[in-house]
């Protein structure tokens, strides 16, 4: 009887394929790698031709002993991992250790590769073995030596001259960078004014729709060329008086065509932009449906193999799914032709078929009882994707109406852009992360006839900030880092999770901020070891690391040139005393270190003895900024804290006591809370307490100060009109003065203490005229348009508190959340937020009769649609 050993990564896949081939064949598992370089210094000897020594993992031995006992008895050994460069690595690595131990001998040995856990691709993949791929496991050696070289290099001079630092790795330095970059453009940006001009306007049959600023006096005008308001008020008070009628109108029909299948990069950017997957999470779910599911008695893989570089579906397949979008949406969705796709990516060291369901007939619906939550949302996005990538091309109509304001011998010119969607094609089945969007692209415009007079609702005309490019989140993150070649799909989760776990960057509300940390460690590397966090020269690299696994390049010559020049590198800077490094850094992160001080003075200065110049120094725990003058003066603050932050920290531990009131004799202390520093008087519950107005040094609150603030809000006088008394105080958003329930802003906190009945009355004048106190949501901040719908965000405040907007959907503010104080990116996480939350569900009236009836009905709505 013949004995067949077959290796796999994975028990569960061990357990299905032993089902598939029968009683010749036994298949185990390696659990993943089973041997790799020790942690330590020698595991690679550059001077002995790149000698690399292995070791197996301890809880490999086990794996590796069961292994060996099948060997033996066995007459032929058959290597199934993985269709990728790792795959190929742990069949090399498996056979290498057998062949030590002399298990081999004259043993015929197959490497055989599917893409897919199917007894179809399994039987397939038995009766086509080739051998092992060498250049493909040479990419192997060399990424591995590669990443171990500069670890092992690269972090003992980063402890030595940055105490606190972790380590340093050759991809996660390039990402870490971008993150740290994308931070510096944040802080660098000055945000620009700019106004809209936007009419509300009718057509003849009262339908509405909107038009904005496209021509004045002669001129072209984008989005951003009105830049003050006395231009805007300008454009807005000819509108105001004009006849408007209707220009030229033009319709095109445009075509959008499907997205092609997945890769392992897109699908992690979809399934986070769209479910809220981790890329980290998005591979684990993916693993699991790869190795399948018991679906009637039977493990099923649903997906085909989830690490890929490629778009292409093995043309044996696409007419199953063709036949599925007849059934399924109609014949109309079928193209004439098979839609081919080709990858971009010239990548040697992936597997290359895109993921798809191993069975297009497996609908969504039909999975659902037969996986969990996670799993279901994912399998719907590929399923969804790969039958949409075969369907017929979306016909879009876009319409462009000019409308002509004449007064008199002035002409301006607005313009309206509408849609609409003449045929869905693909998008019936899928389309890319979107909500509903006010972009004017998107909207429907009514009729409208070249020559039609068009009536004014009302012209607006809105002050605009440009807003820096938000932060990355996953998706964009990934998305960038494949455009610019910074490793492979492969090790995009890996990667991200790593500079995590290493604390240099934190994900917030889904977006990464760098640590203090990661800046520090970045602007080291940029400034001793520039040439290796560039983003240019690790995309080389991994051409030349394709170029290996494609046999073009010998892997011990690239290893060569790169560690001749880094080891150079390295030796250059071991002389370099930490002071040297410490006054780089200091050049390199001042706008971090050393913001600039709202008063102007110098941000060096030390805020607590005013003689001593702030520096980075470094520590146990890593760097931070310290006074010049230390040990007399121990000022010391977190970098990227703040001077008011790193006040309220000192003062966590005490009040400081600042004087007794002249009336009642009770202590006034300067404190720090949940909401930062304040002043308080008295120590009972309920005592009277003011916070420290922004701007304002905590450390530079006096005992005279503190009176006034908890003073407020303060009497100004009677208004000369309606003799009610008019208060100045300190709210959420800012300074003010308040008369009869109406509120007006005053430009400055110190104006609160000064301000007098005449200008008080002026301004809470200006504040009525200008409309500031009607009903309903009022806007309080324009952030940007959405950088992927399109659209504006805006700060309102409505009759139930402040909220953001964007096109149809607002998102509460939490009560402490100062509404002033939102950024694009907060605004963009509370949208997506409540857009996967999903519409708030209506509560049906209850008809007590119609009960027993009405249960079936719920259950038939609740049901998935198609």
């Amino acid at each position: 009887m013949t004995h067949n050993v077959v290796i796999v990564e994975s028990p569960a896949k061990a357990k299905t394929i032993n089902k598939y081939l029968g009683s010749d064949y036994t298949v185990i598992a390696s659990y993943g790698h089973v041997r790799d370089l020790p942690p330590k210094d020698g595991s690679v000897l550059p001077d002995e031709d790149f000698a690399m020594s292995w070791q197996i993992d301890a809880k490999a031995k086990t794996r590796i002993t069961d292994i060996q006992k099948l060997v033996k008895g066995a007459d032929k050994l058959i290597l199934a991992t993985d269709p990728d460069r790792e795959g190929e690595a742990i069949s090399w690595h498996v056979l290498e250790i057998l062949k030590d131990k002399k298990l081999i001998k004259d043993m015929p040995v197959e490497r055989v590769v599917f893409n897919a856990i199917t007894k179809k691709s399994i039987l397939e993949a038995m009766k086509n073995p080739r051998d092992i791929d060498m250049p493909l496991v040479d990419a192997y050696l060399a990424r591995r030596a590669l990443d171990y070289l500069v670890g092992f290099t690269l972090s003992p001079v980063l402890w030595r001259k940055l105490p606190g630092a972790r380590s340093a790795g050759r991809v996660q330095s390039v990402a870490l960078r971008l993150i740290c970059d994308r931070e510096a453009e944040i802080e660098a940006f000055n945000p620009v004014e700019y106004w809209s001009i936007i009419a509300s306007l009718a057509n003849g049959s009262a339908q509405k729709f909107e038009a904005r600023i496209s021509e004045f006096e002669g001129k072209k005008i984008s989005r951003q060329d009105i830049a003050t308001e006395a231009e805007a008020m300008k454009i807005k008070t000819m509108l105001d008086a004009s006849n408007l009628a209707v220009g030229n109108v033009i319709s095109k029909p445009t075509k959008r065509n499907p997205y092609a299948p997945f890769t392992t990069s897109t699908l992690q950017m979809d399934a986070s932009r769209k479910i809220g997957f981790s890329a980290r999470v998005t591979m684990q779910v993916a693993q699991k449906l790869y190795e399948g599911m018991e679906i009637g008695g039977e493990t099923v893989g649903l997906i085909t193999y989830m690490r890929t570089d490629g778009v292409e579906i093995t043309p044996e397949v696409i007419p199953s799914i063709r036949d599925q979008i007849k059934s399924q949406f109609g014949a109309e969705y079928v193209p004439e032709k098979t839609r081919l796709y080709t990858s971009k990516a010239k990548n040697a060291q992936e597997a290359h078929e895109a993921i798809r369901p191993t069975d297009i007939s497996r609908t969504p619906e039909a999975m659902a009882p037969y996986l969990n939550e996670d799993q279901r949302r994912l399998y719907d996005l590929i399923w969804k994707r790969t039958i949409s990538s075969q369907m017929e091309t979306a016909i879009i109509e876009r319409t462009s109406v000019d409308i002509i304001a004449t007064k008199g011998s002035e002409k301006a010119t607005l313009r309206a852009n509408g849609s609409v969607v003449r045929f869905d094609g693909f998008m019936k089945a899928y389309e890319e992360a979107k909500s509903i969007s006010d972009d004017e692209e998107d909207k429907r415009l009514p009729l409208l006839t070249e020559g039609e007079d068009v009536s004014k609702d009302k012209i607006e005309a809105n002050q605009h900030f440009t807003e820096p490019p938000p932060r990355y989140s996953e998706a964009s993150l990934i998305k960038r880092m494949e455009e610019l070649g910074i490793g492979r799909p492969s090790t995009f989760a890996s990667t991200l999770s790593t500079l995590q776990d290493r604390e240099y960057v934190v994900l917030e509300k889904k977006r990464f901020t760098p640590d203090s940390k990661g800046r520090v460690v970045t602007s080291f590397l940029e400034s001793f070891f520039g040439r290796y966090v560039e983003y240019d020269f690790t995309a080389e690299m991994e051409q030349q690391l394709d170029k290996i696994s494609a046999g073009e390049l010998q892997w011990k010559d690239v290893l060569r040139d790169f560690w001749t020049k880094f080891h150079g590198s390295v030796e250059e800077i071991k002389d370099v005393r930490v002071t040297e490094v410490l006054d780089r850094l200091n050049e390199e992160l001042a706008p971090l270190a050393f913001p600039p001080k709202e008063d102007g003075s110098d941000p060096r200065g030390c805020p607590k003895c005013s003689e001593g110049q702030l520096s980075l120094k470094v520590g146990r725990y890593g760097a931070f900024v310290g006074c010049s003058n230390y040990p007399e003066c121990a000022f010391t603050r977190q970098l990227g804290q703040s001077d008011k932050d790193a006040a309220a920290e000192a003062l966590a531990g005490e009040p400081k006591l600042l004087g007794n009131d002249p009336e009642s004799d009770e202590e006034v202390t300067l404190r720090t809370g949940r909401f930062g520093p304040y002043v308080q008087r008295g120590a009972e519950k309920g005592a009277k307490r003011a916070s420290i107005p922004k701007g304002w040094e905590p450390l530079e609150v006096d005992f005279e100060k503190a009176l006034s603030l908890l003073a407020l809000p303060r009497d100004v006088g009677e208004h000369p009109e309606t003799k009610k008394m008019i208060k100045a105080g300190i709210g959420r958003y800012g300074p003010f003065v308040l008369h009869d329930g109406a509120y007006a802003n005053l430009d400055s906190v110190d104006e609160v203490f000064t301000v007098g009945l005449n200008r008080a009355v002026t301004v809470i004048a200006e504040k009525a005229a200008s409309g500031g106190n009607r009903r309903g949501a009022q806007s309080l901040k324009q952030l940007g348009d959405h950088p992927d719908l399109g659209g504006p965000i805006t700060v309102k405040d409505g009759r139930f508190g402040p909220y953001v907007n964007h096109a149809k959907i607002n998102a509460t503010l939490q009560p402490d959340k100062d509404p002033m104080s939102v950024t694009l990116e907060e605004a963009l996480e509370l949208i997506a937020a409540k857009i996967a939350k999903g519409p708030a569900k209506k509560k049906a009236k209850a008809k007590p009769k119609a009960k027993a009836k009405a249960k079936p009905k719920a259950k038939a709505k609740a049901k998935p649609k198609a």
